[in-house]
């Protein structure tokens, strides 16, 4: 009968160090997670200027296809 106390007491140790070790890794994946989603967010933000800077640039190149048929009015029209 001791002998069953002390496997059980074994036991109960055991399952008490696996719940610590559980909470520390949680722990440590709620920080990770934290510190990931404040990056996704400063990328977000990133790509959103990156998007914005491209499409003005685009505004301001010139389009092919209206210089060309202000070319070819240009020429049936002297």
């Amino acid at each position: 009968m001791i002998s069953d106390f002390s496997q059980l007491s074994q036991k109960i140790h055991a399952l008490a160090e696996l719940t610590h070790s559980f909470r520390r890794e949680n722990a440590a994946l709620r920080a990770e997670t934290a510190t990931l989603s404040e990056q996704n967010n400063e990328l977000k933000q990133r790509m959103q200027l990156a998007h914005e800077r491209v499409a003005a640039l685009l505004t301001r190149i010139p389009n092919p296809a209206t210089d060309a048929d202000s070319d070819s009015s240009m020429r049936t029209h002297p």
